[in-house]
């Protein structure tokens, strides 16, 4: 693995480290690139645009060994692209799996200054140019090592953009309501792309599919078998991105944390709870909101007084995925203690 980890800090509980969860290698952050800043005020007024690097501690780490405690932001981009393709060439014969999580466009955005200055849309476009730079070099390289058409190349994103930092910073879901922290389609709906020349062919899905999926269809295509003792959320993907096989899920689910909010049947999309992002309250509706994403994927036409046959065989089907859940406590708590 490359790039942020952000799935549990192992200073006090050694068993959050990657390599404790299936990883051989890791080169990069323990956690966002936003934690653990020096003591005392930033040194500009607004440091997640106009950032002194100084001022922003990030530990990178190899395996289990610190190699710079406060890492250069401006270079992150680029030493994480190195260790990739490194990567790649050290294992191109035989079958690899690199999970490449960059830090940014996560705030506080840094350049370096091959790509600083260089983009007509301010610092989040120059962070975003060098993030394409760092992704075609992972295709030349893999180009190169010979093993460009028997690699799947998965492209896609967390989240949508962090409006709270505004869009000079947080970048933006245009025609998409909302962002990052909220269920609308603005902070659930990201770019997905597949890339294998040769065995994919070159087409624009409009199957919905979720970053739980990535799990099982990796797991089919190395040719091994998803777990038995215990549910699983997502589901293979090879059928649809090699033959054109629709998804056979029946209803698609929107989480929040431990809570059902939302939830898909086709192009029907049904809110119980709403919140617009991080810092707003939720809002439980005791009669959900309707909206078609087929028409209307801005989410600003509400239809259930319209539709109520269409709102009953959501609520039949989330009441359906409901019976499948075993409760889980949540991970949080043990976080804030």
């Amino acid at each position: 693995m490359v790039g942020k980890w952000h799935l549990g800090v192992w200073t006090n509980n050694p068993e959050h480290h990657p390599l404790k969860h299936g990883f051989d290698f890791h080169f990069g952050l323990p956690h966002s690139n936003d934690m653990n800043p020096s003591a005392g005020n930033p040194p500009k007024a607004n440091a997640r645009v106009d950032q002194d690097a100084a001022w922003w501690n990030a530990p990178l780490f190899r395996s289990y060994e610190l190699v710079d405690p406060k890492a250069d932001q401006t270079q992150l981009t680029r030493r994480y692209t190195e260790e990739a393709t490194k990567f790649i060439a050290a294992h191109k014969t035989q079958p690899f799996f690199l999970y490449f999580a960059h830090t940014f466009p996560h705030t506080p955005l840094f350049a370096s200054d091959r790509f600083k200055g260089k983009s007509s849309r301010g610092l989040y476009g120059d962070v975003v140019e060098e993030l394409d730079w760092s992704v075609g070099e992972i295709l030349r390289t893999l180009k190169e090592q010979g093993v460009d058409d028997n690699t799947l190349v998965v492209f896609t994103s967390d989240n949508g953009p962090w409006l709270l930092m505004g869009t000079e910073t947080g970048g933006s879901a245009g025609l998409l309501r909302d962002g990052k922290g909220s269920t609308w389609e603005g902070g659930m709906r990201v770019p997905g792309i597949f890339r294998m020349p040769g065995k994919i062919k070159p087409t624009v899905e409009r199957n919905v599919a979720s970053t739980l999926d990535l799990f099982p269809t990796i797991i089919r295509l190395a040719g091994g078998s998803t777990p038995t003792d215990r549910p699983m959320d997502g589901v293979d993907l090879s059928g649809l991105l090699f033959k054109g096989e629709p998804i056979e899920r029946e209803v698609f689910c929107y989480y929040r944390g431990e809570q059902l909010y939302a939830a898909r049947l086709g192009a029907w999309k049904l809110h119980l709870i709403t919140q617009a992002g991080y810092g707003d309250k939720p809002v439980s509706h005791e009669k959900p909101l309707l909206y078609n994403l087929e028409v209307d994927p801005s989410e600003n036409h509400e239809i259930s007084a319209e539709h109520p046959d269409v709102v009953a065989r959501l609520q039949a089907a989330i009441e359906k995925h409901r019976a499948t859940v075993t409760p889980v406590r949540s991970q949080l708590i043990d976080v804030v203690k």
